[in-house]
């Protein structure tokens, strides 16, 4: 809590709290709730339901993942009506959907059905919220919001609360559905192997290392996403060194590998409203139907010498500038970037391929303002 009676959305603190399957959902919701000035009484007034519901709704005992589809749609369509910012009801669809994911992890007994984790390629706005619980970090949709100080009968947690018995259950779920569909369902091993990259146990590291040596000889983009997908999660890890080893083997000089790069970010960020059903899309030559402009105002605001991606964003920017120039002329973030260049190039952090993309970056800036 700060001194002026508020707390953000960025930090992490209250009790642990037993398992639930309604945790993220819950969480958004009593955030949408505090924003509209209600109380759990008053709401529960203006939904026509007990204010027992309300709380179990928030807490994760009655999980709002439980109730009908028609009874979901009616009480968003109430929130609409209340004027709740569409961003935060973005955010609590994505929880909803993460509750459920998280919910046939973290079942007691094995599951019976495949895992919706190989459903479908999943995107930047799902995973931020399915990461939330894991990493602390807030989702961007809900970053710089304020919850309205209130009275309360106890301490309330800052994030979404797993117990470190789910957690432990979620890590090793996921490893083991990573092993598991070793040679079976590429798609669904991908994803596990990236979320199990959330562990900050120690050995994370060198069973993704292990993973990747066991991977069974396949096609070029199969290669190339598990190498993508090993890196990143050794980039959040502190090891940047093997970033640059990918960025140095399969993306310079490569057209195809360049061009998956852009497609899967591309996705990735929500370039592309069509939810794909499997990776091939990232591999697809041609004219992309994306545009650029999310893509370049994305990785310009992930510019960050200090983050884990730093050189993977960089490089990304300047291979899309180089494919792209025409968006440096029509996007205020253009401009941004322009301005940023100067404190990039005298950071510390910077590789030496990355400051000389960044001047390939200041490059292109100058030509397209002549």
């Amino acid at each position: 809590m700060g001194s002026n009676g508020r707390t953000t959305l960025t930090g992490s603190q209250g009790t642990p709290q037993r398992g639930r399957t309604g945790i993220v959902s819950g969480y958004v919701f009593r955030v949408i709730r505090e924003q509209l000035h209600h109380t759990q009484e008053s709401l529960a007034e203006a939904f026509g339901v007990s204010t027992d519901t309300v709380a179990g709704w928030e807490s994760g005992r009655r999980p709002l993942t439980s109730l009908a589809v028609g009874q979901t749609l009616t009480h968003r369509h109430r929130l609409m009506r209340m004027s709740v910012t569409p961003a935060l009801l973005l955010a609590l669809d994505k929880a909803l959907e993460a509750d459920v994911l998280f919910a046939s992890v973290l079942a007691e007994e094995e599951p019976t059905c495949p895992s919706p984790l190989g459903a479908w390629v999943m995107q930047r706005d799902l995973v931020e919220v399915l990461a939330w619980p894991l990493n602390g970090v807030t989702p961007e949709p809900m970053r710089g919001l304020d919850v309205p100080a209130r009275a309360r009968r106890g301490p309330a947690p800052t994030v979404p609360e797993l117990t470190a018995d789910d957690r432990r259950r979620f890590f090793r779920r996921m490893r083991r559905t990573a092993e598991e569909a070793r040679g079976r369902n590429f798609l669904l091993r991908r994803q596990a192997l990236y979320l199990a990259g959330y562990d900050n146990a120690p050995d994370t590291p060198a069973w993704l290392s292990q993973e990747q040596r066991a991977e069974r000889p396949g096609d070029w983009l199969t290669q190339w996403l598990t190498a993508r997908s090993v890196a990143a999660v050794a980039a959040r890890h502190g090891d940047r060194d093997r970033m640059e080893h990918f960025i140095a083997t399969t993306l310079d000089d490569d057209d195809a590998g360049e061009s998956a790069n852009l497609n899967y970010w591309a996705y990735w960020i929500g370039e592309s409203p069509h939810p794909q059903l499997s990776d091939d899309f990232i591999a697809t030559a041609g004219t992309p139907t994306w545009h650029g402009h999310k893509l370049l105002q994305h990785l310009v605001a992930g510019l960050a010498p200090d983050r884990g991606l730093f050189d993977l964003n960089t490089h990304t920017l300047w291979a899309l500038l180089a494919a792209r120039p025409g968006l440096l002329r029509t996007s205020a973030a253009g401009r941004a970037l322009r301005d940023r260049l100067p404190l990039l190039l005298d950071s510390a952090e910077s590789s030496t391929r990355t400051r000389r993309e960044l001047e390939g970056i200041r490059y292109a800036i100058r030509l397209a303002e002549a």
